[in-house]
């Protein structure tokens, strides 16, 4: 396995593999993995076949975080990715830096940027300004520079993975998007990097999102078998709050029912909705979704 810190390297490296006619997969991470990741790394080595290249990217994205968010403690450990790299056959683990990633930017003198003007206006992009900028800019930018024939990512960041989608079909990049499904710990809990953060008594406590999701959806399938209309999204999303905030640390910071494939808020759900919704455990925000 092969670990490259170097964006010209990388694109170098890149260049070669597609003159070769090599198969390139990518997975793009920011560190600290778990078997969640792994699983993506298992669905992009079967995409590349047993003579492609699966490349795995550890890179915390400075600017997908806001000023009062968690950049400086986001967890890493590069010991333990390498090492669950290696055991997963990762072939090229790509770890850049920020001043090589975004060059002059602590000067004031980075100002490109790729903005999705759409489908990252809500939820995430509502509560969290500026963060699909941000996550736009470095996809764009990784893509760039593993040049990719399939790129992964988890369907827990559904809202993220509908932005990457619709960024590749409108700029024309020559890659597909797989979107694999999330992984969960016992009890339901999307697994995550900021799952470190919750205290013993905090991490039953948020299993409250999985179990609001399930709710969710046995109220509309009542409602559908009962041939009752379907049930107003706003007395879902209160019924959903309660439910969460019965929990001693849980805080919910929103939910949202909304169309699969345009991400536009429905005012009464229906089973095939989706649903998405952020949680405080106590510091530690988490997010999840489902379909109805």
């Amino acid at each position: 396995m092969r670990i490259v810190t170097s964006p010209a390297t990388m694109q170098r490296i890149a260049l070669d593999w597609r003159r070769h006619g090599r198969k390139v997969t990518f997975v793009p991470t920011m560190g600290y993995l778990h078997a969640g990741h792994i699983s993506l790394v298992q669905r992009a080595r079967k995409a590349a076949g047993k003579s492609g290249i699966v490349v795995v990217s550890i890179y915390v994205n400075p600017t997908q975080f806001g000023p009062a968010e968690d950049l400086s403690r986001y967890p890493r450990d590069f010991r333990r990715d390498r090492h669950l790299c290696e055991e997963a056959g990762v072939d090229v683990i790509f770890r850049p830096s920020d001043a090589t990633m975004y060059p002059g930017r602590a000067q004031g003198q980075y100002s490109t940027y790729v903005v999705e003007e759409q489908l990252g206006r809500t939820m995430e992009g509502a509560t969290r300004p500026g963060h699909f900028r941000g996550v736009a800019t470095v996809v764009t930018k990784l893509f760039n520079l593993v040049l990719p024939d399939v790129a992964v990512f988890g369907a827990k960041d559904y809202q993220q993975a509908a932005v990457v989608r619709r960024i590749v079909e409108n700029l024309n990049m020559p890659l597909r998007v797989i979107v694999a499904p999330t992984r969960r710990e016992k009890g339901g809990l999307a697994m995550s990097s900021r799952n470190k953060y919750l205290t013993p008594i905090q991490r039953p406590q948020a299993t409250a999102l999985w179990k609001a999701i399930r709710l969710a959806k046995q109220v509309a399938r009542f409602q559908v078998r009962r041939r009752r209309p379907p049930v107003r999204a706003d007395k879902l999303k209160k019924l959903v709050r309660w439910q969460i905030q019965k929990q001693p640390d849980a805080r919910v910071d929103y939910v949202e029912f909304f169309d699969p494939q345009s991400l536009a808020p429905l005012p009464r759900v229906r089973p095939g909705a989706h649903m998405a919704l952020a949680v405080y455990v106590g510091k530690t925000r988490l997010i999840d979704n489902g379909r109805i």
